[in-house]
């Protein structure tokens, strides 16, 4: 599946500033990934946690967002958690517990707030507003996570982030953003930017073009057999932040698709995801977010 060609789309008059499509979020899973494969969709419950859906003040109002934290405690690590393309759904809101249960705060902000509901839509519908989310406007919206987390029990001295598929990318791009995050992981985010004539003035700039930009030490999780991330580009990442001197990594897994972390999807790969997800933790670690 291509999800990272938003910006393969005309771009749309920008919605008025004061207007927001989504202030709440959904129930469930979003209408795209319908039917969810429930034999593998891992579950984590609230027992011990704080969780549910917060508003987050932001440049020109608030938008909705999905944090857990422990009950008991303060100071909690804070970690980012990047959306799909399908927004702040049920699986994005379970990684957040996850995170929780390791005693980490974990928000994930909506980041289509300005620009429309994807919970109810399917593929087609969908890429025309994403194509419409400026990178700007999402760079703004994680500081302002950031500066919420701070205010409710979060010790963003430790600060993390993690995206998957369109929240992979916006991972490498709040490493080349924010000085004071501590590390990242991003999982099969597209990296090379579009043909020239089809890039967008909403997103300028792709991962390989802010390697020497990175402020912070990015893990990448990406798929052999991602039909969207061809493995070239993953290469041309390798070696550019090898040349940069960047103390980041990709990890490439062989004959693994996209979206290989996604346990409501075909494409989940349990053993792969349980690697990944190990290995973010090592990374967190490491890196002075745990």
């Amino acid at each position: 599946m291509q999800e990272e060609l938003a910006s393969l789309f005309p771009v749309a008059p920008e919605v008025s500033r004061r207007t927001f499509f989504v202030t709440s979020l959904s129930a469930g899973f979003a209408l795209a990934v319908q039917p969810i494969q429930a034999q593998t969709q891992i579950t984590t419950d609230t027992n011990g946690l704080v969780a549910g859906e917060v508003k987050i003040a932001v440049k020109d109002g608030e938008i909705p967002a999905y944090r857990a934290l422990p009950a008991k405690g303060k100071n909690f690590p804070v970690v980012l958690v990047v959306q799909e393309i399908f927004g702040v759904h049920e699986h994005i809101k379970d990684i957040c517990r996850r995170f929780a249960k390791l005693g980490y705060l974990a928000i994930a902000p909506e980041m289509y707030a300005r620009q429309g509901d994807v919970s109810n839509k399917q593929m087609n519908d969908i890429m025309p507003i994403v194509a419409k989310v400026p990178d700007a406007q999402v760079l703004s919206d994680l500081d302002a996570a950031v500066a919420w987390a701070k205010k409710n029990g979060g010790n963003t001295a430790k600060l993390g982030i993690t995206g998957f598929c369109w929240g992979g990318r916006i991972v490498w791009l709040y490493a080349a953003h924010n000085p004071n995050l501590k590390a990242g992981v991003a999982w099969y985010g597209r990296l090379a930017p579009p043909p020239p004539d089809r890039v967008s003035p909403l997103q300028p700039k792709h991962p390989l073009e802010l390697v020497k930009d990175l402020k912070a030490p990015v893990l990448g999780l990406y798929g052999g057999a991602d039909q969207g991330i061809p493995n070239n580009t993953v290469e041309q990442m390798q070696a550019a932040l090898k040349d940069a001197k960047k103390p980041s990594e990709i990890i490439l897994y062989p004959d693994t698709p996209h979206g290989f972390h996604a346990d409501y999807r075909p494409t989940y790969r349990k053993d792969k995801a349980e690697d990944g997800w190990k290995k973010l933790l090592a990374w967190f670690k490491k890196n002075g977010v745990a």
